[in-house]
């Protein structure tokens, strides 16, 4: 069983203890299916000896049914999990006499809209063995950090708060209030190349994983179980569109007989804080919605803590993954994509597209 399994075996026992997993669900949430496809393409380089790919899978989970997997590519792949227990497939090549290796990804997608409509009274704080066995999800990773400064402003925060979904909500509400996504003024403002926490909190800008890099950070200080879910939003706007529709993370945190509950910190302050729509940044922030962006909309801010829509794909969990077989160049930030390494050394010349159509269910 691998660590991310036990983890939420763990986590499901501690919830049986008490109430449901997912607390104040409202029946009927809705649905949609897709068809997708991811191409990746490794440009060879001329003495190559071996390459080797990973690449991201679409992940089973309560919400997601995946059908009719198939890879296509020159050569076999290889299916294992990762050190978060993510599915990954894998492909060497060694001595390879073509000048580019492609690989071919097509599945179906049925995906459920999450929703938890948490509510503070239904949990209570952490006992001290509960943190022991969500060690894992306390745990700093290379670009996630938990230092002097992260605790002073988790602490300013979250005042002394100790009910996980209260503290969940507090540092929810500061981080979408304070930092802004990078699509808003893409003159002026950017995002960080691998997701960090130091970079958000001193820029006050960044993306999805800048945000929640951030956001998990100042949970961890305050004790709150965190982990990072990478995938992708299945937007109406590409729909049936073959072009890279690239990658989106969002958070889920633990609370007591309530389970993990997922949030979209990132999301909330695209709806929660007025900007003005330009020539130049509208179909960016168009693009980073899963819907669609008709202006501010409060309603949004609060669905987004607890719920997340039904047009995602996840593709991992979790930061610092270690491959089977392992990877020679230490580990991978995060699986949104692919990782590729040439002769022992990560390689980065490679592309990937990722497009979708929804289809009838």
């Amino acid at each position: 069983m691998t660590f991310r399994k036990i983890a939420d075996a763990i986590a499901l026992f501690l919830c049986l203890c008490g109430a449901p997993v997912r607390a104040g669900s409202s029946p009927g949430p809705k649905q949609a299916s897709f068809h997708v496809k991811n191409i990746f393409n490794v440009k060879v380089p001329k003495g190559a000896q071996t390459v080797r790919v990973w690449f991201a899978l679409p992940q089973d989970d309560a919400d997601s049914i995946i059908r009719n997997l198939a890879v296509a590519t020159d050569g076999v792949v290889h299916y294992d999990e990762d050190s978060w227990g993510n599915r990954v497939g894998y492909l060497e090549v060694r001595a390879p006499a073509q000048e580019q290796i492609a690989i071919r990804e097509e599945f179906d997608l049925t995906r459920s809209e999450i929703q938890s409509r948490v509510d503070a009274a239904r949990t209570r704080p952490l006992t001290d063995p509960e943190r022991t066995a969500l060690s894992r999800f306390l745990a700093p990773t290379t670009h996630v950090v938990v230092n002097d400064r992260i605790k002073a402003l988790s602490a300013s925060i979250v005042e002394g708060e100790t009910n996980p979904v209260r503290v969940a909500r507090r540092i929810y509400d500061w981080t979408f209030k304070n930092i802004d996504y990078w699509v808003k003024d893409p003159d002026h403002l950017k995002a960080s190349p691998v997701g960090s926490t130091e970079y958000c909190m001193l820029t006050r800008t960044g993306n999805c994983t800048d945000f929640h890099s951030l956001f998990a950070s100042l949970a961890m200080a305050a004790g709150l179980p965190v982990r990072m879910v990478y995938g992708s939003l299945l937007k109406p706007t590409l729909n049936g569109i073959e072009v890279d529709g690239s990658y989106h993370c969002w958070i889920q945190f633990y609370a007591p007989q309530i389970g993990w509950v997922p949030l979209d910190a990132s999301l909330a302050n695209i709806y929660g804080k007025d900007f003005a729509l330009t020539e130049k940044n509208k179909k960016l922030v168009e693009l980073t919605t899963a819907t669609g962006y008709k202006g501010p909309d409060p309603s949004k801010v609060d669905y987004y803590f607890g719920n997340v829509d039904e047009r995602r794909v996840v593709w991992s969990i979790g930061r610092d993954l270690m491959m089977q077989p392992p990877q020679e160049s230490g580990p991978v930030n995060a699986l949104a994509k692919a990782y590729v390494e040439v002769d022992g050394r990560q390689f980065t010349d490679w592309t990937r597209e990722f497009s979708y159509k929804e289809i009838a269910r």
